[in-house]
């Protein structure tokens, strides 16, 4: 049987193929903006898409929704507005339309937010959105490698966000415009909420570039950000060096404010993305572990996470699973 997940990230969207081998394929922001690729066309070069039993798909904050829910019951594809959430990329909606014009059987997964039930109430009043939709997937992915019930997931890329699961539930999580820096996106502090105020730049553009980028002073396309930081880096840039120091130092902060919260003894913190997972040329997962690892075990998943948790999720489904890590399934 075949099964299928999908990442709706950043930087592009990925797929999974679960069957007896697992296959990965990423198609860049620029290809599917241009027009140049067809999302189903890539797919059915790898698998014959009548084999497929279910797919399992996120897209963009998924904060319309509060279950997994079959595509044909979405309404607006699972969003309640794409604005004002980081940059506009493009190319997620054409595969989504795609997707949804097709005849594979589809789930679409929510992200977390005020409506979620299964988060803690002082989170949910807190906090108007805490994850977009993969943030679900990759915890899903951690929880079956690790066996975890209690734990912490840390995703560090373009933005960083990190989720507390409890009883293998997801209890809260700290959203990128509210906690620590990835390398694009970061938290509102004074200065920006003043620019925003007196209109120097919106609240979405300061959101676009508190990571990393605004401390090395890079101002790239999303997709080149990470690879010119590290370039920097590499030639002995201070500046690229002092950007990965705070990321680190924030995400640490992070982490260790939700293990504070906890009801129950952390058993590990599960690092991912395309910069936690990083061991060269800077050791950013070695850096993290060695500063978080009294509170639990601190274990690597690979970038893939978000498309295998997605379609390790479908699988469950098709299984008969009615609740994926406290959310419940229509």
């Amino acid at each position: 049987m075949v099964f299928v997940g999908m990442d709706h990230g950043t930087t592009g969207v990925s797929f999974t193929i679960l069957e007896d081998n697992i296959t990965h394929f990423k198609i860049g922001r620029d290809e599917l903006s241009s027009g140049e690729v067809s999302a189903l066309a890539e797919l059915s070069q790898r698998i014959e898409t009548e084999k497929i039993k279910l797919m399992a798909i996120t897209y963009a904050m998924g904060d319309g929704i509060t279950k997994i829910t079959p595509l044909n019951k979405v309404k607006d594809r699972g969003i309640l507005s794409i604005e004002g959430a980081g940059k506009v990329t493009g190319g997620g909606t054409t595969v989504y339309d795609e997707i949804e014009n097709s005849s594979i059987p589809t789930v679409l997964i929510p992200g977390l937010h005020q409506g979620t039930p299964s988060m803690d109430p002082l989170f949910r009043e807190a906090y108007s959105h805490h994850a977009s939709a993969e943030k679900v997937s990759i915890c899903y992915n951690a929880h079956l490698k690790t066996g975890y019930e209690n734990f912490i997931v840390s995703d560090i890329s373009s933005n960083t966000v990190s989720i507390l699961l409890e009883n293998g539930i997801i209890k809260g999580a700290v959203d990128a415009c509210l906690g620590s820096m990835g390398i694009i996106h970061g938290p509102l502090d004074l200065k920006m909420i003043r620019d925003i105020d007196e209109g120097v730049r919106t609240a979405n553009e300061c959101f676009s570039r508190a990571g990393a980028v605004k401390v090395a002073g890079i101002d790239e396309k999303v997709a080149k950000a990470k690879d010119v930081l590290l370039k920097k880096y590499q030639g002995g840039d201070h500046k690229a060096e002092l950007a990965l120091e705070t990321m680190l130092m924030t995400i640490t902060m992070e982490i260790y404010g939700l293990a504070g919260v906890a009801h129950n003894e952390i058993e590990g913190v599960v690092l991912t993305g395309s910069v936690g997972s990083m061991r060269e040329p800077f050791d950013f997962f070695g850096n993290l572990k060695d500063k978080i690892e009294n509170i639990g075990e601190v274990v690597m998943i690979p970038p893939t996470s978000g498309s295998i948790g997605s379609a390790q999720i479908a699988k469950a489904i098709y299984e008969g699973a009615k609740d994926i890590l406290g959310i419940k399934v229509l």
